[in-house]
């Protein structure tokens, strides 16, 4: 990961390997925190696997934070969905 900004509240974060899978869930995670006012993500050309993710925040708080929160968060939904997932395949549930 990357981070390119003129201050800590307005960063473009370039994070390689990556698509649209992690780019609108990821930006649907940090926008849920009200210190963040603006978050964005665009794919620079369809031939690179790289997106640049761009958080500006309210007031002093650093565009790392919401970023890093939205990390965990979207790591904890992600875990849940994998154990619930877990629980009912091994009870033989049938979906």
């Amino acid at each position: 990961i990357q981070a390119d900004g003129t201050d800590g509240n307005c960063v473009t974060f370039v994070l390689h390997d990556e698509d649209h899978t992690l780019g609108n869930s990821l930006r649907y995670m940090v926008m849920k925190n009200p210190d963040v006012e603006f978050c964005g993500y665009c794919i620079t050309h369809p031939s690179e696997s790289k997106i640049n993710f761009r958080i500006q925040t309210r007031g002093a708080l650093p565009a790392v934070e919401p970023f890093r929160k939205g990390l965990n968060d979207l790591m904890g939904v992600c875990q849940h969905v994998l154990n619930t997932f877990e629980v009912r395949h091994s009870w033989g549930a049938q979906f």
